[in-house]
């Protein structure tokens, strides 16, 4: 008796369920889509602006750059000669601007935390010295050459056991 070769039938699903699982999948799809659209609301910046981070001991200092609107030159939202008393940080902190001549071009806004005031006035002169890099690479070389790119990497040293700061050590008395 020959032999005869039967083809082995492979499981299909039936086409009507294939079908319903893409309508289903595209349902969840625009529902999804409809969700995302929902969350996303446009960030509208109302001018284009610059910023930059410096920092110098414990102090950082994040610093903006408008080129549009008044220019005013404001720290933590207050004028930098409120928050700035004496002449000599008022200096430190605008002498990047002062090195590139732009004193009255652009509106500063600066947020710095950290440090004592004379610190915090060292990171806001190295933030605005980045930020006016991403200005305008051409500063870089006039601002490099003054010291205002590098960061100022001297921190405090910490207090050691048996002394009364650092290296300060108690008085010794002989007698």
């Amino acid at each position: 008796m020959p032999k005869t070769k039967t083809k082995k039938k492979t499981k299909t699903k039936p086409k009507k369920k294939v079908k319903a699982v893409k309508k289903k999948a595209k349902k969840k799809a625009e529902k999804v889509k409809k969700k995302v659209e929902k969350k996303e609301k446009p960030v509208v910046k109302p001018d284009k602006y610059y910023e930059g981070e410096g920092r110098r001991k414990t102090a950082v200092a994040r610093v903006r750059i408008w080129t549009k609107g008044s220019k005013e030159f404001l720290v933590n939202q207050k004028p930098l000669e409120k928050y700035f008393p004496t002449l000599e940080l008022q200096k430190k902190a605008l002498a990047s601007l002062e090195t590139m001549k732009c004193l009255d071009k652009f509106k500063v806004s600066v947020v710095v935390r950290g440090g004592g005031l004379s610190s915090q006035a060292e990171a806001v002169r190295h933030g605005i010295a980045r930020v006016l890099i991403l200005f305008n690479p051409d500063f870089r070389k006039r601002l490099k050459k003054a010291g205002f790119l590098r960061r100022d990497s001297r921190m405090r040293e910490r207090k050691k056991p048996g002394l009364k700061r650092a290296r300060r050590a108690p008085q010794w008395k002989k007698r």
